[in-house]
């Protein structure tokens, strides 16, 4: 069947339609009926029913139990955000952790094989642990060299050379010592956070009593985040090239141990980032046991932030507070407006300019081109110059022309023009303070990398999860801002919070 052309379509108007006679506009009525439902047909396609991956179904179209973010608190705002040109899936049926036909718990399942190492390690050193003094009268104490240790556990540990990488595995042996009090004080394993989830069998715990040390866990932990393998492909690389066989579980604890330990640093990051002068902000969607989240992050010239939540305000307040007096750059979220040093990003106003610039209608397509031609002028004024001042007469014929397109009937060119209109101090905020940029790319850029991971893994399974995987994109995002290592830092951060000592200063 041959479809209407864009060209035939901007040919017909109420005056054509009128023209014709009652025989060729039934005809065209019906040609027009067949390409609607072409188009509706293709519009109701996803995964499920045509050969399009997961990743490019709509995030709306699945169930959100136990979200009380819905459509309609994004809907009130729809004119003023831009999210069609970011990347927004919905995790497919078979990946999701409870499928409709089946209330199977995600995990391994009880009375599965177990997974148990086959031979018993060899540790290349022993290192003792004695208690220094009596846990009641606090005297010192000493160790005789004939005691034995009535405890001991294996730690495999990464070690990084200037041109390799090994793991290498170590004996901790554990000493108790009678005191002249008659006391036996042992010396004990440290402890610090416990990250308590309801309903879980057993919490996780930050503790040195653990097969994986500080550095081999911030290693698998940059496999999972930041190179965006699998628990399955973790494990397989670690088995293949380094001779280390651990379980999909020891690994997925590693992964959310230094997620948990980084926790506190994120309460620093944000209060740094009140102090910053502008701040970049977005968010975008995420998945969190197949209900929709939102992940936000905050981004400045040293120091970002990112969280996952609801689309509400309150999210907004944790990342901003009342503290902060600089400058926003944002989008057009209507939870960003009642910030007034606010910069709009212009490159979704220059999006939607683009797309009106194909429209079909013809002064919708000249208007369009209009407001393309002033926004990117003013960009270039404001690049070359620098300075607001030769920027006068571009804001004038800016400003006519979304005075003229507020009342056009063109429902896309209305919304735009008066999108502007609405938001004009933060669309050119810019001009009066050259510092600030135009756009918001710093902010976009940040979310891409866990854009890409969204597609790979579908999100996050619990709320523990989706902190943790917060947190270390927000250390390991603030050392590469700051040119500076974050897994030297994350492995001292893990080592630290299992003796439950207080935590270094990120590195400046």
């Amino acid at each position: 069947m041959d479809y209407l052309t864009k060209d035939d379509l901007a040919q017909i108007d109420r005056i054509y339609l009128q023209s014709l006679e009652k025989e060729t506009v039934i005809d065209l009525a019906c040609k027009l009926r067949d390409f609607s439902v072409a188009l509706v047909e293709r519009l109701e396609q996803d995964s499920s029913n045509s050969s399009k991956p997961p990743s490019s179904d709509s995030p709306y179209g699945k169930g959100n139990k136990g979200n009380s973010d819905s459509k309609d608190d994004d809907a009130k705002s729809s004119l003023a955000d831009d999210k069609e040109n970011k990347a927004t899936e919905k995790p497919a049926s078979t990946e999701s952790s409870q499928s409709d036909d089946s209330n199977r718990s995600a995990g391994r399942q009880s009375g599965s094989q177990g997974f148990w190492r086959p031979e018993t390690p060899v540790p290349e050193s022993t290192i003792p642990h004695y208690p220094e003094h009596c846990a009641i009268c606090g005297k010192d104490l000493a160790v005789p060299e004939e005691n034995r240790p009535y405890m001991g556990y294996y730690v495999y540990e990464l070690e990084k050379t200037s041109s390799a990488i090994r793991i290498f595995c170590t004996l901790h042996h554990y000493y108790a010592a009678v005191c002249d009090c008659g006391h036996e004080t042992k010396a004990q394993p440290g402890e610090g956070y416990i990250s308590h989830v309801e309903g879980r069998k057993k919490d996780l715990k930050l503790t040195e009593y653990t097969m994986v040390g500080p550095m081999l866990a911030t290693f698998i932990a940059a496999l999972s985040v930041r190179f965006r393998m699998s628990r399955v492909k973790i494990k397989e690389f670690l088995s293949y090239w380094l001779s280390m066989e651990l379980s999909v579980g020891t690994i997925d604890k590693c992964i959310r141990e230094a997620g948990v330990a980084c926790y506190p640093i994120v309460e620093e990051l944000v209060e740094e980032l009140q102090d910053e002068k502008i701040v970049h902000l977005d968010e975008t969607p995420w998945y969190e046991k197949g209900c929709l989240k939102w992940l936000w992050v905050a981004i400045s010239n040293g120091v970002a932030v990112f969280c996952i939540g609801t689309r509400k305000k309150e999210v907004l307040l944790n990342l901003i507070t009342s503290a902060f007096i600089g400058w926003l750059v944002t989008d057009g979220y209507l939870a960003y407006r009642s910030y007034e040093r606010r910069q709009r990003c212009l490159a979704h106003l220059i999006r939607k300019a683009i797309a009106l610039s194909g429209a079909v209608d013809e002064k919708a397509q000249k208007m369009g081109d209009w407001f393309l031609r002033e926004l990117r002028g003013l960009i270039k004024a404001m690049a070359d110059s620098g300075e607001g001042g030769k920027c006068s007469l571009i804001l004038a014929r800016l400003k006519r022309a979304c005075k003229l397109g507020s009342e056009e009937e063109y429902s896309k060119l209305r919304a735009l023009a008066r999108e502007i209109l609405n938001d004009w101090d933060a669309v050119v905020a810019f001009v009066k303070n050259p510092e600030l940029p135009p756009t918001n790319n710093d902010a976009e850029r940040a979310l891409r990398h866990a854009v890409i991971s969204r597609r790979i893994s579908f999100g996050t399974r619990t709320t523990e999860g989706s902190m943790a995987y917060a947190a270390l994109l927000s250390v390991i995002e603030t050392c590469r801002l700051r040119n500076r290592d974050p897994w030297q830092y994350i492995a001292q951060t893990i080592a630290l919070g299992r003796k439950g000592l207080a935590l270094c200063p990120m590195p400046a």
